[in-house]
């Protein structure tokens, strides 16, 4: 993995990310968005606003899923906005958390599309380190609030990622879940990669389109087609992290 740099902003405020990643996204990370937004969140943490993830995890995604590794993009809403659940990853949690309801949805359709078990933890960290980028489209929430963060800045800095992403040569499957997620699919080139859309999981939508939504065979099944190595969903023998 490439050893992780620290890139430093005006307002004296830092945005840490692996290099490969950081040479991606400078010119967003320069941007009066990312700017103001690093403002915004500096006064809310600042002012003892519960925030999560914790700040050295809100990147997590891109620290444990290098650029050159990208095979997927499984791409959700803002993160948990409970205490103890988010952890830079979407739709993780750490192990020993309970498992949120929308990631028990997941599981359900992972074992109707595949047949495999349902994993005795929520943490999907085995999936990142496969390729999978775990993002969502906003990356911070406060407590107990779902969409604090949303118009803030996040929204143009993820726009930005599914888009360099989409540049790229190599054929990426992209699984855009919910409302939120499926606007970014304007931005990815449905000729070159396969963008895999559902409602979202959540319990509250997941009936309208996720369940039964096979994204997880059909995301293997192109990138078989491809010649790229499959996934492994399965996550009952990934090691504790």
């Amino acid at each position: 993995m490439d050893k992780q740099v620290t890139r430093t902003r005006k307002q004296t405020y830092s945005w840490p990310l692996q290099k490969d990643w950081a040479d991606l996204l400078g010119a967003e990370l320069d941007s009066s968005s990312m700017q103001s937004l690093a403002a915004f969140l500096t006064e809310r943490r600042g002012s003892g606003a519960d925030v999560y993830p914790p700040a050295d995890q809100v990147f997590a995604a891109f620290a444990q899923t290098p650029l050159q590794t990208v095979r997927a993009v499984i791409l959700g809403q803002d993160p948990y906005h409970n205490e103890g659940q988010a952890h830079g990853l979407s739709f993780s949690v750490n192990r020993g958390t309970p498992v949120p309801p929308s990631l028990a949805n997941i599981f359900r359709e992972l074992h109707a599309d595949l047949g495999l078990d349902i994993p005795p933890h929520g943490n999907l960290g085995a999936w990142a380190r496969q390729g999978v980028l775990l993002l969502n489209t906003v990356l911070t929430v406060e407590k107990n609030q779902p969409g604090a963060h949303q118009g803030k800045g996040w929204e143009q800095f993820t726009d930005a990622v599914i888009r360099l992403l989409s540049q790229r040569e190599q054929p990426l499957v992209f699984m855009l879940w919910g409302a939120q997620a499926q606007k970014k699919g304007q931005a990815i080139d449905a000729g070159k990669h396969c963008v895999l859309t559902s409602s979202h999981p959540s319990p509250l939508s997941a009936h309208r389109g996720f369940l039964g939504c096979r994204h997880f065979s059909r995301a293997n099944a192109f990138l078989k087609s491809r010649g790229l190595v499959p996934i492994d969903w399965s996550l009952l023998d990934s090691p504790a992290v």
